[in-house]
């Protein structure tokens, strides 16, 4: 496991640690899911640039009502 050190204006890290106290989770936890979160929507992203690429419209389409349905 890696041990990240980010740096963030004092507001946003009061309002990170005010999110993850509401959610009654660590700010450690709290960062973990909002990565997940950006790295599945970069996942997602890239399926559906490469889906258009090969040419297959079908799938992309499929793929953004897939998107839809997790509102991202």
């Amino acid at each position: 496991m890696t041990t990240l050190s980010i740096r963030l204006p004092d507001d946003m890290a009061e309002r990170l640690k005010n999110i993850a106290k509401l959610r009654d989770i660590s700010l450690n936890k709290l960062m973990f899911e909002l990565s997940t979160q950006v790295l599945a929507e970069e996942e997602a992203k890239q399926r559906f640039l490469a889906a258009q690429l090969r040419g297959d419209p079908k799938r992309a389409l499929q793929m953004l009502d897939e998107l839809d349905g997790l509102g991202l």
